[in-house]
C-alpha cells in the first residue's frame, strides 16, 4: 500500500491516550487506526476516542497500550522525525509477533513488533546511506516506540543467537543496478 501523507495501519490497536493531549484528565480509551507523516515532525497517530470522536496527529508518546504504562517522552517514542510525507505500511510476516529489543537512549528495551512504515519518494530515501524503515514496536511496559532497523534486534527462538548482541553493520552507500555499465 502506498499512502500520501496518511493512511491506515495494518490492523487497529486498542490503546490508552494520555488525556492531556485531548483536553481531559487521566487516560482515554481509543482505537488507533491511522498514521500521518509530515517532514520534520514526529509520526502522527489517528485514533477514535471512546466518545466516537476522531483525533488526528497524536504524537507517539501520547499512545499507551495499558493504563499503567510509565511516563514516556517523544525522544523515547521516536528517534528520527519523518523526512517525507509518502510511505507504505506493512507487516513483515517473518517478524510478525516476534519479541525484540530496541536500543532507546542507550538502554535495551524489550518490545514486540507491530508493523513497519517504509518512506518512499523523498530525497533521503533516494540516498542509500540515509534510507530507513521505521519499526513500530510495543514495549513490554506498554509504550509505543518507533525505531529505525539499526536500533532493533529480534528474537527468533529457532534461529537467532541466545544472547543478542549489537553488530557493527556498515551503512549501505552504493546504489546497485543490474543494468549499470
Amino acid at each position: 500500500m502506498l499512502f500520501t501523507a496518511s493512511g491506515s495501519i495494518p490492523r487497529h490497536q486498542y490503546v490508552q491516550v494520555d488525556g492531556s493531549f485531548v483536553g481531559v484528565e487521566g487516560c482515554v480509551s481509543a482505537v488507533w487506526f491511522g498514521l500521518h507523516a509530515h517532514p520534520g515532525r514526529a509520526w502522527g497517530c489517528t485514533v477514535m476516542l471512546q466518545s466516537g470522536a476522531v483525533y488526528r496527529n497524536l504524537p507517539p508518546h501520547a499512545i499507551a497500550f495499558c493504563e499503567d504504562a510509565p511516563d514516556w517522552t517523544i525522544e523515547q517514542a521516536q528517534l528520527w522525525d519523518c523526512y517525507g510525507n509518502q510511505f507504505s505500511v506493512l507487516v513483515y510476516d517473518f517478524l510478525d509477533g516476534l519479541d525484540a529489543v530496541a536500543r532507546i537512549n542507550g538502554e535495551d528495551v524489550p518490545c514486540k513488533y507491530l508493523f513497519t512504515a517504509v518512506p518512499v519518494g523523498d530525497a533521503y530515501t533516494a540516498e542509500p546511506s540515509q534510507d530507513k524503515e521505521f519499526m513500530f514496536l510495543q514495549t513490554r511496559k506498554g509504550r509505543l516506540t518507533i525505531q529505525p532497523t539499526n536500533r532493533v534486534l529480534f528474537t527468533d527462538a529457532s534461529f537467532t543467537d541466545k544472547t543478542p548482541f549489537w553488530p557493527s553493520l556498515p551503512l549501505t552507500t552504493q546504489i546497485y543496478s543490474s543494468e549499470a555499465t
